[in-house]
């Protein structure tokens, strides 16, 4: 069961890049191949490394009333495109856009899901 809710996740984050790669915001993605190499990664990344950058950078996430954790978010999302081929993001504002709408897109499917 736990296998089926992870790869799940992993395809409900995929369709969800491929949404966000449609919109005109300089994120692309090539195929659903990419789709789904570019949501595993981020899934792990966001597993392992997230809550280590969460945990670093507590200072400034309190100062700035939380609002760094997309700037974690966005540079989790900039650095995954950086090693995944078939997976482009133009900038920081493009990967901060599109890890805010995979995001969205995200939640709101796997509250259908379940």
């Amino acid at each position: 069961n736990l296998v089926m809710k992870i790869i799940t996740r992993i395809a409900i984050t995929a369709l969800a890049l491929l949404i966000v790669a449609k919109l005109p915001i300089g994120v692309e993605i090539e195929g659903l191949a990419g789709a789904l190499v570019a949501a595993v990664v981020l899934g792990i990344l966001n597993t392992l490394v997230r809550p280590l950058l969460v945990i670093l950078t507590l200072p400034i996430t309190i100062l700035t009333l939380g609002l760094f954790i997309l700037v974690i978010n966005a540079s989790l999302f900039y650095f995954t495109a950086t090693f995944i081929d078939g997976f482009a993001v133009a900038g920081f504002w493009s990967a901060l856009f599109g890890s805010i709408l995979v995001s969205i897109i995200s939640s709101i499917a796997n509250h259908f899901v379940k």
